[in-house]
């Protein structure tokens, strides 16, 4: 299966490159795909390092088995895109997983999912509404005020949640008048559910609703017999990622395959 090279920028690119080559040995694809480097960007988690991705297109009669074997190989999808870091000199993006037979939920996350027994979780198309927006504008302006993601428009938020190749669908997560109060785009795999992102009302964060949409895909991929939750990142240096090593036992992605994440990691 060849796979094209856009630059060499040292030994963590060249392993993820042969890692993704790795994955995409086991999978049929009906034609030749390629994969690029992106320029170097300041990191947004980490200050004073640069980010830099491997990217590739989904498209086209591949692009579920394309996904399912990159999301394996750490791997996240944005768009049509699927991209995983390869920056120079750093590895602290750590892809994880949570394996959902050994997850057993601890004393504060039991009072989190009783604190929003109330809400009324409901599965729907990826299709952005206005009601979805503007909770979203009103998250990203709580939460991440200054970010990129805080400049986006309403085709821009539609953009993000109906341009997918594979089978994505939103959780909406309601209070029982029907207010909005959270929402999780996600992507179905066979082997799981991948949280692709969250968003919420930043006037409840006392109710840990990040914590309780997670909760929730636990419990829908014991409904549905799947094994994992696909997390994205773990960053231990950033306060923004670190929270997911509290979702245990978690498998996180590296130089050997999944095992098991050691929370005490710092690279």
């Amino acid at each position: 299966m060849p796979v094209a090279e856009g630059h060499h920028i040292g030994v963590t690119l060249e392993r993820r490159h042969q890692q993704t080559r790795d994955a995409m040995d086991h999978i049929p694809l009906k034609r030749p795909h390629f994969f690029f480097t992106t320029a170097p960007l300041p990191c947004p988690y980490i200050a004073g390092r640069l980010e830099r991705k491997i990217v590739t297109e989904l498209n086209g009669p591949d692009a579920e088995s394309l996904h399912e074997a990159l999301s394996r190989a750490g791997f996240r999808r944005s768009h049509a895109i699927a991209y995983t870091p390869a920056c120079p000199g750093c590895n602290a993006c750590v892809p994880v997983r949570i394996v959902v037979e050994g997850f057993r939920a601890d004393r504060t996350m039991r009072r989190i999912a009783k604190a929003n027994a109330e809400l009324v979780a409901r599965r729907v198309p990826a299709r952005a509404t206005a009601d979805q927006y503007r909770l979203f504008a009103r998250y990203q302006e709580g939460r991440h005020a200054g970010g990129d993601m805080a400049l986006m428009g309403y085709y821009d938020y539609r953009s993000m949640v109906e341009d997918s190749p594979i089978d994505t669908f939103l959780i909406e997560f309601r209070h029982p008048d029907g207010t909005l109060a959270a929402a999780c785009l996600t992507d179905r795999m066979s082997d799981g559910l991948s949280a692709v992102y969250s968003y919420y009302d930043p006037d409840l964060s006392a109710r840990s609703l990040g914590t309780y949409v997670v909760l929730w895909l636990i419990e829908e991929a014991i409904r549905q017999g799947l094994p994992y939750i696909y997390l994205g990142y773990w960053i231990a240096e950033s306060r923004k990622m670190s929270y997911k090593a509290r979702f245990q036992p978690l498998e996180a992605f590296g130089p050997n395959g999944w095992r098991q994440l050691d929370p005490d990691a710092t690279d």
